[in-house]
């Protein structure tokens, strides 16, 4: 992705909405926000011993009443869909306090969601209070710029391989920020009380990005999306406020090391793979006109023609023999399928081996890449 129109990697300190109103429209490729959740805490929260819970009560989270919230919600989703490329897309993260709030907020003004996300954490905080449910997901949207959107990224294969080969659901089971990776400040306590995991980000980032990218992370805190867009080759750029949280999210970036090329190449779909035509090997010479193709064990055979086309060769007299068509039409008929993936089906000869033509068109991405 170019970046010729927004200097990437670059944390600006202040007002989320006045820093993004002056980022070029149409400038990002993804948007992650992790906004105030406002949470209406009423008095302070102990534990069992006593001890007190270090809540969210920084003046960041608090809005004088719900339409306050709501307004400052719809200027900065105005925003953020007004600098998202048209194949971008939004991630916005809550809990209950606020995410229904902003859901709305984003549909009134036209963004089209994609998922939601549960984040269903594995070491959620207690209700120390034992008067409700323990609270132990949160949300995540997932959200295109309008409903005709098209081309948006997401990388449906590399997030099943990250699962086992199995396809990912919408919840997702992850642990809290803590340990070593959890900012601590001077005195020893946590410096944000909301630091997201990086196993969140690295997830939302590897499903929607691609190396080269701009995420922008209007709600910088400490830094996670960019430490994150960093390590996996993306650029970021992150809008924070609070200067403590700026000076720690700089140190922190600066020490991450980005992955090799190698590195960040991931699992792709069949669609997201560049198409090429059987054709193409025929016109590039490394399948030859008359060059005779095999179906598995020898079974079935076929001459490629000209045009790239296959004529089915089989016993004299049989309904099959001289059958022509495509490489995928001409292995159902040698199978007396419905249908036939004929790049895995038909193999060429090497040797005292068969190998599949597959591995021809595989040979040709990898030098476009």
């Amino acid at each position: 992705m170019s970046t010729t129109h927004v200097k990437p990697d670059q944390i600006l300190e202040g007002d989320c909405l006045t820093h993004m109103r002056a980022l070029p429209s149409a400038s990002v490729d993804l948007v992650f926000a992790d906004p105030p959740y406002n949470l209406q805490l009423r008095g302070a929260l102990h534990r069992p011993d006593q001890s007190k819970v270090a809540a969210v009560t920084d003046a960041w989270d608090q809005f004088d009443s719900f339409a306050a919230y709501d307004a400052f919600t719809r200027a900065w989703l105005a925003e953020a869909k007004r600098v998202l490329k048209p194949t971008g897309t939004l991630w916005v993260i809550g809990s209950y306090h606020n995410i229904f709030r902003v859901g709305t907020a984003l549909q009134d003004l036209g963004f089209w969601v994609l998922n939601d996300i549960i984040w269903r954490k594995s070491n959620p905080m207690p209700n120390f209070r034992g008067t409700r449910f323990t609270n132990a997901h949160e949300t995540l949207i997932w959200a295109a710029r309008d409903q005709h959107a098209s081309g948006y990224t997401f990388n449906y294969q590399a997030m099943k391989t990250l699962n086992d080969d199995v396809q990912m659901r919408s919840d997702w089971v992850l642990p809290i920020c803590n340990g070593n990776e959890r900012l601590k400040g001077a005195d020893g306590a946590k410096l944000h009380p909301t630091q997201k995991p990086e196993m969140l980000l690295n997830r939302v980032l590897l499903a929607s990005t691609k190396p080269g990218d701009i995420v922008l992370d209007p709600f910088f805190g400490t830094g996670t999306t960019g430490a994150v867009a960093k390590k996996l080759g993306r650029h970021f750029i992150g809008i924070e406020a609070e200067t403590a949280y700026v000076e720690a999210a700089r140190a922190r970036i600066g020490k991450i090391q980005p992955m090799d090329d190698a590195a960040l190449e991931v699992a792709q779909s069949a669609k997201q793979e560049k198409r090429i035509p059987f054709g193409t090997l025929v016109e590039t010479g490394m399948v030859k006109p008359g060059t005779q193709l095999f179906g598995p064990a020898r079974k079935v055979r076929a001459r490629v023609r000209a045009d790239g086309s296959l004529k089915l060769g089989a016993a004299k007299g049989s309904e099959r023999d001289g059958l022509t068509g495509s490489i995928h039409k001409m292995g159902a008929a040698a199978q007396g399928a419905q249908s036939c993936n004929g790049w895995t089906f038909w193999h060429i000869d090497e040797g005292d081996k068969l190998v599949p033509i597959d591995s021809l068109r595989q040979k040709i991405r990898r030098d476009d890449a």
